[in-house]
């Protein structure tokens, strides 16, 4: 019999980490992500394992995404020396978020140390640090699409294409006991179908139990066309106020996505003269991983490109200006009007993002501009629910700047695009939700139930289910 225990993304969006255990693969962890919201420094010095790290005979990573891969250097630190399997577009990203991750990680503990020892309180001890990181990536084995990879003395994980970011796939887990053969499938992060870098993601046929994502199962997204439309629009009342646009964008996927729509406006000649400012180091480097991997996306967009635009996004939109260095980005501050500043992070909990708030939010010429979801108890949740003051900085800002949501850009399915994925499985599997609120997992067990007869279990953090 195989246990699998849900341990994070249970009824809740971020940190997703299950235990599957079986004699037949041993002890494996599907996901091992941190949870995101809240101060940085305290939500990762809070941040345990419902296990012996040292138990664990492997991880399997469905994508590079923090609240998917943020806990592995902890885990590292913390005896685990198994193998790390993913597929080698994860593997590439891997290197770059969890680098980076970490290095703001122990900058902010820094500065948390500096004032805790003015106002005489004990220092804090990292969790975690980059010899934990490298040690992670020595662990780590990157494989194709479709793949047949060995897994403990009798299983099987296969890794197909989930069309969420680069690299992210649907995790299958075929395992044998006593004869029988028996089939775990594992969504990871479902990708919109029409979303313009990444491919559709795979339908699977056959599971006995499915862990589906939920992150959008209540409402639908726009479609890319309408969002590019909305975007043009946004950034042409902006321009005609005068004012600056501050994109927050995760790393991975959505700024790429926008730097590729920005692109066609550039080459429409609908970008009217604006200064496009690409602020993070690693989004600059992420993006140079996707350079490399262009070529093998093989979207439909992808494929109408010109072969010069085809080699590498920062080609196919020539007004991009990288800012990498600290100095460059505070450069940045001296633009008054006719800037898109697209900086990490995607859910403003960090990074370069919250200093251009500080310089324009309390501006009502400005626009913020969120294209993904934004997390409980994160910054960028606050502005798009609707605050009227922020603090940044531990100083209060009034919020006059205009926020706007576009929600075709997010690379999540929405409702209709994870129906449709469920209902590829014949016969009806076990179906289980995970990474979604609990309003968007009721609203989507309801549909299921009522489109296609499927009973659905929406397990909370530390249930168990044996199949």
């Amino acid at each position: 019999m195989a246990t699998i225990t849900f341990l994070g993304a249970a009824q809740e969006v971020t940190g997703s980490c299950h235990l599957l255990e079986s004699p037949a693969i041993g002890r494996v962890l599907l996901d091992c992500g941190m949870h995101q919201g809240g101060d940085a420094v305290e939500r990762i010095q809070d941040e345990t394992f419902a296990f012996d790290p040292v138990s664990i005979d492997a991880v399997l990573l469905s994508h590079a995404h923090l609240d998917h891969c943020g806990m592995l250097p902890k885990l590292y630190h913390e005896g685990f020396r198994g193998d790390i399997v993913c597929t080698r577009a994860t593997a590439e990203l891997l290197d770059v978020m969890l680098h980076d991750s970490v290095g703001l990680y122990l900058r902010d503990l820094e500065r948390t140390n500096i004032r805790n020892a003015r106002r005489g309180r004990p220092e804090i001890e990292a969790v975690f640090d980059m010899d934990d990181v490298e040690g992670v990536l020595g662990l780590c084995r990157g494989h194709a699409f479709g793949e047949r990879v060995d897994l403990g003395p009798a299983g099987v994980v296969v890794f197909h294409d989930a069309g969420h970011i680069l690299g992210s796939s649907i995790v299958e887990v075929i395992v044998n006991e006593q004869s029988q053969q028996k089939t775990l499938v594992f969504s990871g992060d479902l990708g919109k179908r029409d979303s313009v870098l990444m491919n559709e993601p795979t339908l699977l046929k056959k599971a006995d139990v499915v862990l589906m994502e939920s992150t959008y199962g209540d409402r639908e997204h726009r479609d890319e066309e309408s969002s590019l439309h909305q975007l043009r629009d946004i950034l042409s009342e902006t321009w005609r106020r005068g004012g600056s646009v501050m994109i927050p964008a995760f790393a991975v996927g959505r700024t790429q996505d926008v730097l590729f729509h920005l692109g066609c406006l550039h080459q429409q000649g609908e970008l009217d003269n604006w200064q496009v400012f690409l602020d993070s180091p690693m989004a600059i480097a992420v993006t140079r991983v996707y350079d490399r991997w262009l070529e093998l996306l093989d979207s439909d967009e992808v494929r109408q490109l010109s072969e010069a635009h085809r080699s590498s996004l920062e080609t196919f939109l020539p007004t991009l200006n990288l800012a990498i260095s600290t100095e460059e980005s505070m450069a940045i501050n001296r633009i008054k009007g006719g800037a898109i500043i697209i900086a990490g992070s995607g859910m403003c909990t960090g990074g370069r993002i919250r200093h251009h708030f500080k310089q324009r939010i309390w501006d009502d010429r400005n626009t913020i501009v969120f294209t993904g979801y934004q997390a409980q108890g994160t910054l960028g949740r606050i502005l798009v629910d609707g605050a009227k003051r922020v603090k940044l900085f531990d100083e209060d800002y009034v919020i006059k700047c205009q926020i706007e949501t576009l929600s075709g850009l997010s690379a999540h399915a929405g409702q209709g695009g994870l129906l449709s994925w469920m209902a590829s499985f014949q016969p009806q599997p076990r179906a289980v939700l995970v990474h979604g609120e609990p309003r968007a997992q009721d609203v989507l067990r309801e549909k299921l139930w009522e489109e296609q007869g499927l009973a659905v279990e929406v397990p909370a953090r530390g249930q168990s289910i044996v199949y």
